[in-house]
């Protein structure tokens, strides 16, 4: 991912096959698959790689239970089957999730479900205990032949209450399924990136920079960051902006050859809390629970903290979304119906994020009802140009068989061969995943000579690509940052190797400091500080960047900076009482 190295191969070739425009997962799927397949492609990204809606997910990975009502059979199954690829494909950061459903009724919702599915209303209603056994077999049906985890179990009010004494005393029984969660995921999608880069050089990849129409049949290609422009000439574009679609074809497209609009977004917006006695209440399961109006909602440990949202609202400009005051009222108060005892201080709250569903244009009152399934449209350019494929819908879980289709649609128009199946492909740090983990950690520790701990720690993180990060923290002097579990060097290999052009793209993205609230001033600071070298900053552009991360941290992610400096003093007063106790 040398930047550098990227820019002289455009300015010597700079035409391509495809350009595909959006980072996200989706664009980094096919991008991912084209460049498989030896196509010339392109990804371009106006931001980091995975810092939009995929930024923003649930971090669930699953078969969407609750669209069996609106009949979305078909996107259940294949949602199921890509989960379980994925379970078997990134062991590193996919893992099954037990998930438990609070019942409060035995056949409230039965009937609205029922008329719902025929489309005769899009009113929701609550869903009780037929209702939610009738979906889970439904569920289980569907992957009886993989069997990768095991089915469906139902309790009583008493064997519930009994393994979670803090649900609300209302409820009538409980049901357990198991879907799946995902750790890193914007790391998941810099691995995808990878592994198209690995195709060689006809697939090449840019974040921070933009393309627009120049003419009939000319692009230009801008980067963001030096300012240089040229134009080039692809003979597809892939519009895999996501939320972003219709106002990426206003720079693509003639206006008489753009659709009125395609897309039509929800935001959904969700709290991390620090609170261990809510975390020990759950029990490492995920509670997916109905508020009190209908809306899903959900709760579950998420890396040593807790998870808990979404809401749902439309929007029409994805990019001013933030989580606002209301949405985090909606959230704690859903929270305070499934757990009445459990309280959260404001100060609990230690990050939050907001992101845009990217579903197809619906004028439906109940957003609920908006289909989730993916699909792609080919918009022609009328004077000559190429033409425009626009990829439109999905969910995250199903990034890779959407990557496909579109990779597919491409290949037939450039009258292209497929030669790779990503089906059962690994990727990144799920490669030759060992049987024997502790094994494995065992050996690069006596190879390498980090110690044990730290191996193992890093194997967390990142899987078996943990082995380039060993040995590159070995091969010099290295210390750990403040208050962290990252040290300098590691940071310098992310720096090095994954395209980080700014300190959010290393702190929110290619790490999970931000998300796990365990991000102090001091520790940005030094972060900061190994950027600005590495880049060879001077003082000014390091103070400008400095002041970009902290807006961005306290307009975005609800974290002041003042609350950032207080970390400092927290983590130091826990080391000493650490040092004291050992």
């Amino acid at each position: 991912m040398n930047r550098r190295e990227t820019m002289d191969g455009l300015r010597r070739s700079p035409n391509v096959d495809v350009c595909v425009l959006g980072g996200g997962i989706n664009g980094l799927s096919v991008f991912r698959e084209l460049a498989l397949q030896g196509v010339n492609v392109l990804l371009v990204e106006k931001g980091d790689y995975c810092s939009g809606a995929s930024a923003a997910l649930s971090r669930m990975v699953h078969g969407g239970l609750r669209y069996l009502e609106n009949g979305e059979f078909g996107l259940v199954q294949e949602s199921l089957v890509e989960r379980d690829r994925l379970l078997r494909n990134a062991p590193h950061y996919v893992a099954p999730l037990p998930t438990t459903v609070p019942i409060f009724d035995i056949f409230s919702g039965l009937a609205n479900g029922i008329v719902r599915f025929l489309g005769l209303t899009r009113r929701p209603s609550r869903r009780g205990a037929v209702a939610i056994k009738v979906g889970l077999g439904i569920y289980d049906f569907l992957t009886r032949k993989r069997a990768l985890m095991p089915r469906h179990q139902c309790r009583g009010r008493k064997a519930t209450l009994e393994k979670w004494p803090a649900l609300n005393p209302a409820i009538r029984s409980s049901a357990t399924y198991y879907d799946a969660w995902v750790s890193h995921p914007e790391r998941l999608g810099i691995e995808l990136l990878r592994d198209g880069l690995s195709a060689g050089p006809n697939a090449q990849a840019l974040n921070y920079a933009t393309i627009e129409r120049a003419g009939a049949r000319e692009f230009l290609l801008h980067d963001c960051l030096s300012g240089e422009t040229f134009s080039m000439q692809p003979r597809l574009v892939i519009n895999a902006t996501g939320g972003w679609i219709d106002i990426a074809n206003a720079a693509l497209l003639p206006a008489d050859t753009r659709p009125a609009r395609l897309m039509g977004g929800t935001k959904g917006s969700h709290l991390i809390i620090d609170n261990p006695a809510l975390r020990d209440i759950l029990g490492g399961h995920m509670i997916y629970y109905e508020n009190e109006d209908g809306r899903i909602c959900i709760l579950f440990p998420y890396l040593g903290k807790v998870l808990v949202g979404s809401t749902d609202i439309r929007v029409d400009d994805p990019g001013t979304v933030r989580c606002g005051a209301d949405e985090r009222d909606y959230i704690l108060q859903s929270l305070a119906f499934v757990l009445p005892g459990v309280r959260i201080r404001p100060e609990e709250i230690v990050f939050q994020f907001a992101g845009v569903r990217p579903l197809p244009a619906s004028n439906d009152s109940f957003t609920g009802r908006i289909p989730r399934d993916h699909f792609c449209t080919v918009l022609e350019d009328r004077e000559g140009g190429p033409p425009v494929l626009c990829m439109i819908g999905g969910k995250w879980t199903t990034f890779r068989s959407f990557g496909a289709l579109a990779a597919d649609m491409a290949l037939e128009r450039l009258d292209w061969s497929r030669r790779v199946d990503t089906a059962d492909r690994t990727f990144g740090g799920g490669r030759v995943f060992p049987k024997d983990r502790s094994g494995w950690i065992r050996d690069l520790s006596e190879s390498s000579g980090v110690s044990l701990d730290r191996v193992a720690m890093l194997f967390e993180r990142y899987g078996t690509d943990a082995e380039g990060v060993v040995r590159f923290t070995a091969a010099g002097p290295d210390y750990l940052m403040p208050h962290t579990g990252y040290s300098a060097r590691e940071l310098l290999y992310l720096i090095r190797t994954e395209a980080v052009e700014h300190l959010d793209d290393l702190l929110l993205r290619r790490t999970t400091l931000a998300i796990t609230g365990e991000l102090s001033l001091d520790t940005a600071e030094a972060a900061l500080d190994l950027l600005a070298t590495e880049k060879g900053w001077p003082a000014p552009r390091k103070a400008e960047e400095r002041s970009h991360f902290l807006t961005l941290m306290r307009e975005r992610h609800g974290v002041a900076e003042a609350t950032l400096s207080a970390r400092n003093e927290q983590r130091s007063e826990l080391c000493e009482t650490t040092e004291r106790s050992g």
